[in-house]
C-alpha cells in the first residue's frame, strides 16, 4: 500500500481546484506527452509514479500498480477509470508538467525527475477452486498463474482470515511487487470459517497432537505422487486414522497436496508467506510440513497471544485491541468495522473515555450490543495462562527447522513484536543446516511492505522495506524454490537505528554483545555501578486516572485516521511529567553506545495493596540542539513492556501480593539494535498503567480482573528499590564498552 500523507493539504486542495497555470496558458488540446515522465516524492526515491502515452491515452504505473489508463477531465486534471480519484498536474510556462498530486494522497506533491519507467507485469490469469480437506471441509482459493511464462514455476501460498476474493493480478503486484515480478503461481486461501471457506473459524486454532503415531490425521486424500516429491500420503500422517484432528498445519498440508496435483505447470516446490495472522499460518505450514514445502517466511507472526503477542503481554490484557480486533474479525465471516460512537457534540468518542467509563472488560462486552463472541468468551473465562492458551503457543513445538525459515519483525511492531523474535530464538538451537534466518528493522506492524524511508517522525534516509524485499525476501524464495543464486544472508540482518545502517550477524544477538547492568540509583539517576546505599522512588498509581499509552484522542484501532500504527515512536514527553511516572536518567553520553540484543528489566518493587502492574520503558532522549528541529528534546522509546504482578509466581498461578513486601520483577523488554549517540541521554521510565491498550489493574487482588467490581479499583503507592539486595537495573547488551 502506498502511504497517505497529511502534509500541505491546503496546497493540495488549491492545486485540485485552482491549477497553478491559468487555463488560457494550458489549452485542452495540450499534448498528452507534456505529462509524461516519472514523478517522485521528495526524499523517497522508491515512491514514484510513471506517466506515458499508450494507445492515445495517458497511462500511469508504479512498480506496484499495473498500467491504468486515465481520462482527461480538464486541462491539467485526469481521472482514474474506476472511482473518483484524480491526478492534478502543475505546468511551467512552456506547458510542460513539473509535478503531480493525487486526491487519495492529500498534500503529497510528486516532482518530475526524468522519463517514465516501465516495469515488468506478468499476465496473471485468475481462477478459483474449493479444495477439500481430509475431514471433508472445503476451503476457497484464488489461483493466479502467469500465462506469459512457459517454464514450470513454484507455488507461493498465502493463507489468511482476511479474505481472498479481491486477489488479482493488480493486488498481487500491489502487495508483493518483487515476488509478483519474479514469477510464481500465487495462491490465496480463505482459512476455515472465513469468507467463502466452509467450516468453523477458531481464532489461532490450537495445534493438534503432532507426535508420530498419535491419532492426529489419516493419510492425505491426495496420496499419489506430486511432481518432484515423495508420496504425499506417506508423510508424517502415515498410519494415522482420525480425520477430525485438524489444525492449520494439516489444512496447509492438504492444500499443498491438492495444488500439486491439480494446478498444471508447477515445478513441485512450494513456498508459504504471510504477515501477522497470515504469518502464524505460514509458520504452521512448517510444522510437520508437506514434503514439497521448501521455504516459509512467517512475518510478524502471532506466536503466543498470551505471553507477548496480540491479546496479552505477560498477563496484562490488551483491552482496546482485544475488544476491537475480535469484534472486527468474529462479528461476521467478513470484516466488521468498530465504532466508539459520538459524544453529545457529535464528535467521535475518545477511546480513553470509552473504556474508562465502562470499567472492566466484562462491561465492554455487555455494553457492546454484540453477541458474546468466541474469543471474547475465552478472554473472560481464561485470564491466566491455562490449557486454553498453551495449545495455541506455537513456540512450544518449534523443536526443528523443518524447512528454510525467514522470520521478519519490526522493532516498533505495535501488534506482534514478540512473535518473530521468539520464533527465531526457539528454532536457532536446532538449526543444524543453517536454514533459520532473521530480519529485524525499525518497522511498525508489516511496514516492510512500504517503500517509505521514515516511520512517524523518524527518518532512516533510505527505503529499508524495499531493500529488504529486493535483497533478502525475493532472493530467499528464488534460491529455495528456483535454485537461483544471490541469497547470501548468513543468519541475521538488522537495520540499526541511531546509525541508520544495515548490520549483518552470524547469530542474534551477536556473540560480540556483552550484558551490562544499568542501575536505577537514587534521586532519579542511572548508573553503571551498583549502589552501596539503599534508595527508593515512589509514586501513587490511581486506576481512576491512568497513564494513556499514546496521545489522545484514541480512535478505534483500524478506523480511518487511527494513530494506532506509529504509537511506539511517539514522543514520551506527553507523560514524563506526570506524578505517577518514575523517571531515571544518565548524564548525556560523551560517545556513542551501541545496544544490540535482548534488554531485560530486573526491578524490585512493592505496593501498598495486593496487585499491580509494572511498565518499564527504555528511552533515547535527543539533545535540545539536535540538527532536526522536530527531534529536539524528543523522547523515543527503544524498548518497552508490561508485567502483571499477580503472575510473579507463574503465569498459570495468579497470586495476591503481600502489601509492602518487595518482589523482583524480571522480564524481557525484547530485542533492539540501536546506537545511543553522543549528546543523547538514556532514560528509564516506570509506571503502572498504560491505558486503554492494557486494562487497568484494580491494584486490589481479585480472582478475575476482567470482571472486577468498581469498588475494587483503588489507588496504591508503588515503590521502586535500589541498593544492596534490591538493586533494580536494566540489563543492556552492549557492543562497545560502557561509559
Amino acid at each position: 500500500m502506498i502511504s497517505r500523507r497529511a502534509l500541505h493539504s491546503a496546497l493540495f486542495l488549491a492545486l485540485l481546484y485552482f491549477p497553478s497555470v491559468p487555463a488560457a496558458q494550458t489549452p485542452p488540446s495540450a499534448p498528452l506527452t507534456a505529462f509524461a515522465g516519472e514523478y517522485t516524492y521528495p526524499g523517497e526515491p522508491g515512491n514514484s509514479y510513471s506517466f506515458y502515452v499508450q494507445d492515445g491515452n495517458l497511462t500511469v504505473e508504479t512498480d506496484r500498480w499495473v498500467p491504468a489508463q486515465l481520462k482527461r477531465i480538464s486541462a491539467t486534471v485526469f481521472g482514474f477509470t474506476h472511482g473518483d480519484d484524480k491526478a492534478v498536474f502543475s505546468l511551467d510556462a512552456s506547458g510542460q508538467a513539473t509535478s503531480v498530486s493525487f486526491s487519495f494522497e492529500p498534500g503529497a506533491i510528486f516532482v518530475l525527475g526524468g522519463p517514465p519507467v516501465h516495469h515488468v507485469f506478468h499476465d496473471y490469469v485468475r481462477t478459483e477452486a474449493m479444495i477439500p480437506m481430509r475431514d471433508g471441509v472445503k476451503l476457497h482459493v484464488v489461483i493466479l498463474k502467469p500465462s506469459d511464462i512457459a517454464t514450470p514455476l513454484p507455488i507461493l501460498i498465502e493463507r489468511t482470515p482476511y479474505g481472498v476474493e479481491e486477489t488479482s493480478r493488480a493486488s498481487f503486484f500491489q502487495s508483493r511487487p518483487e515476488l509478483a515480478r519474479d514469477g510464481y503461481i500465487f495462491v490465496g486461501e480463505d482459512i476455515r470459517g472465513r469468507y467463502k471457506s466452509q467450516g468453523k473459524f477458531i481464532m489461532m486454532r490450537p495445534l493438534a497432537d503432532h507426535r508420530p503415531g498419535s491419532p492426529r490425521t489419516g493419510p492425505s486424500p491426495w496420496g499419489g505422487h506430486s511432481p518432484g516429491s515423495p508420496r504425499t500420503g506417506l508423510g508424517p500422517w502415515g498410519g494415522h486414522s482420525d480425520p477430525s484432528a485438524t489444525d492449520e498445519s494439516t489444512d496447509a498440508f492438504d492444500t499443498v497436496a491438492w495444488l500439486l496435483q491439480n494446478v498444471p505447470g508447477n515445478n513441485g516446490r512450494v513456498g508459504v508467506v504471510g504477515t501477522s495472522y497470515d504469518g502464524f499460518l505460514a509458520m504452521m505450514a512448517g510444522i510437520d510440513p508437506h514434503p514439497a514445502v521448501k521455504a516459509i517466511s512467517p512475518q510478524a507472526p502471532m506466536i503466543d497471544v498470551w505471553i507477548g503477542d496480540d491479546f496479552f503481554h505477560n498477563g496484562a490484557f490488551r483491552q482496546s485491541y482485544g475488544y476491537d480486533y475480535v469484534r472486527d474479525l468474529e462479528s461476521t465471516k467478513n470484516w466488521t468495522a468498530v465504532d466508539y460512537g459520538r459524544d453529545k457534540d457529535g464528535l467521535p468518542v475518545d477511546g480513553f473515555d470509552y473504556f474508562l467509563e465502562r470499567g472492566n472488560f466484562a462491561s465492554d462486552v455487555k455494553k457492546s450490543g454484540a453477541d458474546l463472541l468466541p474469543t471474547w468468551k475465552l478472554f473472560l473465562n481464561h485470564p491466566a495462562y491455562d490449557s486454553t492458551w498453551v495449545p495455541r503457543a506455537v513456540e512450544n513445538v518449534l523443536n526443528a527447522v523443518t524447512v528454510p525459515t525467514l522470520s521478519v519483525g519490526g522493532y516498533y511492531d505495535q501488534e506482534d513484536m514478540y512473535g518473530p523474535q521468539e520464533e527465531y530464538a526457539k528454532l536457532e538451537p536446532h538449526d543444524t543446516k543453517h536454514q533459520n534466518f532473521l530480519v529485524l528493522g525499525p518497522w511498525r506492524h508489516g511496514y516492510w511492505s512500504s517503500p517509505n524511508s521514515s516511520l512517524g517522525n523518524l527518518d532512516y534516509g533510505e527505503p529499508i522495506g524495499t531493500e529488504f524485499r529486493t535483497r533478502i525476501e525475493a532472493r530467499f524464495f528464488a534460491h529455495y524454490l528456483k535454485d537461483e543464486p544471490g541469497f547470501t544472508l548468513e543468519d541475521t540482518a538488522s537495520f540499526q537505528t541511531g546509525s541508520n545502517t544495515w548490520q549483518y550477524y552470524s547469530h542474534f544477538p551477536p556473540r560480540e554483545s556483552r550484558p551490562a547492568s544499568l542501575y536505577l540509583a537514587g534521586s532519579g539517576l542511572l548508573s553503571w555501578n551498583s549502589s552501596t546505599t539503599a534508595a527508593t522512588a515512589s509514586y501513587v498509581s490511581d486506576p481512576a486516572n491512568p497513564v494513556p499509552y499514546r496521545h489522545r484522542p484514541i480512535q478505534p484501532t483500524y478506523s480511518e485516521g487511527s494513530q494506532w500504527y506509529n504509537w511506539l515512536t511517539e514522543d514520551q514527553r506527553f507523560v514524563t511529567g506526570r506524578n505517577d511516572v518514575a523517571v531515571f536518567k544518565l548524564p548525556a553520553l560523551t560517545q556513542n553506545l551501541t545496544v544490540t540484543g535482548e534488554v531485560v528489566a530486573d526491578i524490585y518493587a512493592s505496593t501498598t495493596d495486593s496487585d499491580n502492574d509494572l511498565v518499564v520503558k527504555l528511552i533515547d532522549q535527543y539533545p535540545e540542539n539536535d540538527p532536526d528541529p522536530a527531534m529536539r528534546g524528543y523522547q523515543l522509546i527503544t524498548n518497552a513492556e508490561i508485567f502483571r504482578g499477580r503472575y510473579i509466581s507463574g503465569f498459570d498461578r495468579p497470586t495476591a501480593l503481600s502489601p509492602g513486601s518487595i518482589h523482583e520483577y524480571k522480564f524481557s523488554l525484547h530485542d533492539v539494535d540501536h546506537v545511543f549517540k553522543a549528546g543523547h541521554t538514556i532514560m528509564v521510565e516506570i509506571q503502572s498503567t498504560w491505558f486503554p491498550l492494557y486494562d487497568r489493574n484494580p491494584q486490589t487482588f481479585v480472582p478475575n480482573i476482567m470482571k472486577a467490581k468498581p469498588s475494587s479499583y483503588k489507588p496504591a503507592t508503588i515503590t521502586i528499590y535500589s541498593g544492596p539486595g534490591h538493586d533494580s537495573s536494566l540489563e543492556l547488551p552492549l557492543m562497545n564498552p560502557k561509559m
